[in-house]
């Protein structure tokens, strides 16, 4: 019987990562619209969606604590689209290169994992040390940088006959 399930170590579904990169860079913002609409009553602004995090400073019917994880996710969705560019062009280099697709599947799952866990940390900072943060940032970052390396030693060595 056919299984619809692809096999991570010989199908490459790295590509599929990169709309779930964006998906989760606007996680964030889904929570925080909806923590400010249950907490207030009240709606994003579509008209000033730049301005949202000073409208959301200024309100004074929240608690610190939400205004805090409300912001935190604002930020925490800025950080998730500063960082896709690099991610997407990371597996792009290593599809190009031809690195194997359970490197890419395992080092862009990965990423994705330490993206989710950097959102979740970001925004609940009030209870999970920043320094958790860092650390998943530097990692989804050393899973990129490694993959452009991997990436530029494949065609390094192809190029060179090595």
């Amino acid at each position: 019987m056919a299984s619809y399930l692809p096999d991570l170590a010989r199908d490459n579904i790295s590509f599929y990562f990169v709309p779930a990169a964006w998906v989760l860079a606007m996680m964030p913002r889904f929570y925080a619209v909806s923590t400010y609409r249950a907490a207030t009553k009240k709606s994003l602004d579509n008209n000033a969606v730049r301005e949202w995090s000073k409208t959301v400073s200024n309100d004074q019917a929240l608690d610190s604590t939400t205004k805090g994880r409300i912001l935190r996710a604002e930020a925490a969705q800025a950080n998730g689209f500063e960082n896709l560019g690099l991610f997407a062009a990371a597996i792009a280099a290593g599809n190009a290169a031809g690195l194997s697709p359970s490197l890419m599947n395992g080092l862009g799952g990965a990423w994705l994992a330490s993206r989710f866990a950097y959102n979740h940390i970001y925004i609940y900072n009030d209870i999970v040390p920043s320094a958790a943060r860092s650390l998943t940032y530097i990692s989804g970052m050393g899973m990129c940088m490694a993959m452009f390396v991997m990436a530029g030693n494949k065609m390094r060595s192809g190029l060179l006959g090595i």
